[in-house]
């Protein structure tokens, strides 16, 4: 089992394209106007459509699987706080960073986040790994 030190971080950048929000759609079955139709999301709060939660927080899930813990990882434990829309079009950069690691248990716990081109935080949380 390789070992982790608290500190150690990966960092993946990712643009939302249209093409992601309607695989995404398709995929999970979330067809919520707020994501697809542009006259609906202009009579919401947000005044135009946004990216499904989710859809960014696999950009987390994405990095966690292939850089750190990386391959064989399993996910025990995720937390996150949405705290602010992201639009198609937007460029998300997702930083993750080992907080612990529990070798007897081959347990890593991390904290994930993400900040839009503006260096706005989009989303916050911890992610706990069973890793081998």
């Amino acid at each position: 089992m390789r070992a982790f030190r608290v500190g150690e971080s990966a960092s993946l950048t990712r643009t939302i394209t249209e093409d992601d929000i309607v695989a995404f759609a398709r995929l999970t079955g979330d067809t919520n106007p707020l994501h697809l139709d542009e006259t609906y999301a202009r009579t919401t709060r947000f005044g135009r459509r946004i990216v499904p939660g989710l859809l960014t927080a696999g950009l987390i899930s994405a990095l966690l699987g292939t850089e750190l813990p990386g391959p064989g990882a399993i996910y025990l434990e995720q937390r996150l706080k949405f705290i602010k829309p992201v639009y198609p079009g937007d460029t998300v950069t997702t930083t993750i960073e080992v907080t612990a690691y529990r070798e007897d248990k081959g347990i890593v716990t991390l904290r994930a986040d993400c900040v839009n081109q503006h260096g706005e935080q989009v989303i916050s949380g911890e992610a706990v790994l069973l890793v081998e």
